[in-house]
């Protein structure tokens, strides 16, 4: 059987196992878990006590608590991804096994949230790094020991990408001649321009 917020595919059977996980907790506590997941998809900080207080009387393992995070990570941000409606996204959790109070708990919270994960997930998507801010300079070399005469400018930039995966800021140094910027000023130019006709 096919599901929107799985892109029209198979549910993946580790999902079909761990909503049998969901069932075991309460809805009004699923629906807490839900908020904390989707803090954690929208790139706040999770509270992961706040989570094993919330499992604690349901008596999951943490191995339990863990793939409960994952399945409701995995089925927020798929429903987001492929733009699925709550009131479908409920009906297809239904199908799976999960009582009808744990998904429209969880779908409520989808809703209220909707948008600003879909924005979240898009400004993420296929990147890998990101580009934190540029330094230049430019240098004027007017003669060397080896040429009497150079009078050539020299543009140096430093550019300082963020990693996506680890958050860390490298800086990636450039030097270029007046020639070579231009074209790469043009270029970016033409790239803006290409990317803001997709928009």
């Amino acid at each position: 059987m096919r599901f929107r917020f799985c892109g029209d595919l198979d549910c993946p059977d580790w999902v079909l196992a761990e909503i049998s996980t969901l069932a075991k907790i309460s809805s009004v506590k699923l629906k807490l878990i839900c908020a904390q997941v989707l803090r954690d998809l929208l790139g706040e900080a999770i509270e992961y006590e706040k989570i094993l207080k919330l499992t604690s009387d349901a008596k999951l393992e943490s191995g339990d608590v863990k793939a409960t995070i994952a399945v409701l990570s995995f089925i927020l941000s798929s429903a987001a991804k492929h733009n699925v409606d709550s009131e479908s996204l409920s009906s297809e959790l239904q199908q799976l096994g999960l009582p009808k109070e744990h998904a429209s708990g969880l779908c409520r919270s989808y809703e209220e949230k909707q948008s600003s994960l879909q924005d979240s997930l898009r400004a993420c998507s296929l990147r890998l790094s990101q580009l934190g801010s540029v330094c230049w300079r430019v240098d004027y070399t007017l003669s060397s020991s080896e040429l009497r005469e150079v009078n050539e400018p020299l543009v140096h930039l430093t550019f300082n990408v963020r990693d996506g995966e680890r958050g860390r800021t490298a800086a990636v140094p450039v030097a270029l001649s007046a020639d070579k910027f231009r074209v790469l000023l043009a270029e970016l130019k033409q790239a803006q321009a290409l990317m803001n006709t997709l928009l």
